[in-house]
Formats: structure tokens, C-alpha cells, sequence
């Protein structure tokens, strides 16, 4: 079997965002990102541990009637050390919650233009 050439690693994800500066203080906020990079005035690249994350108003990918794609799972998944406060944390701040601490392990939240993700011990 030939070896790939792509490596088995997550560089970035990207999260469809309506508007690029209230996202950005939003999740800035949620997930204390302290700073990041504006390309092309519809990205925001976010300086993060692990993984990357950009938010993207991705006009290459609005449908015809100009709305963007949601995600409509948790497809993305943030770390917490506390779960609980972690949760605290989100209902404090009037973060739409999907769900309760599920198994003493996650609970799902939606962003403010409905993408839904994920916190996880």
C-alpha cells in the first residue's frame, strides 16, 4: 500500500458565522481567545491551543437565497478540566444549551447563528 501523503492531523476547523466581528467577541469571550489574525474581511483566525479554528462567513458558500451552512451536530469539540463549571459558565452567560452534563462528561451548546457544538472532560 502506498503511503499517504496527508498527514493524519486536524491543522483547523472551520465554524460558519454570520458576522465576523460579533463572533469573534463572542467565542473570544466563551473560549478566552486572546487574539487572532483578519484575512480577506470574512475570516478570523484565531490564536488557539491544539487544533486551530477559524470563523468564516464563507460567501463562496451560501446557498441561493444568501444563507450559509450550519452545523447541525457536534461535529467540533471543546476541552474543559471542570465539566460542571464549564456548564455554570455557559448558562451564566446566556449561552443557548442543547443539553444538560450528559454522563458527567459533555454537554452540547448552540453559537449565536446556531452552529452546534460540543464540551467535553
Amino acid at each position: 500500500m502506498m503511503k499517504s501523503p496527508i498527514k493524519n492531523k486536524v491543522n483547523l476547523v472551520f465554524i460558519p458565522v454570520s458576522n465576523i466581528e460579533k463572533s469573534k467577541e463572542w467565542y473570544s469571550k466563551i473560549l478566552g481567545i486572546q487574539k487572532g489574525e483578519e484575512h480577506f474581511e470574512h475570516l478570523f483566525v484565531a490564536d488557539m491551543d491544539g487544533a486551530g479554528m477559524i470563523l468564516d462567513t464563507m460567501p463562496m458558500w451560501k446557498d441561493e437565497n444568501g444563507k450559509l451552512p450550519r452545523l447541525n451536530f457536534p461535529a467540533i469539540q471543546f476541552a474543559t478540566d471542570d465539566i460542571h463549571d464549564s456548564y455554570q459558565f455557559m448558562k451564566d452567560n446566556g449561552v443557548e444549551l442543547v443539553t444538560d452534563v450528559e454522563n458527567d462528561q459533555y454537554f452540547v451548546f448552540k453559537d449565536p447563528d446556531g452552529n452546534v457544538l460540543m464540551v467535553c472532560n
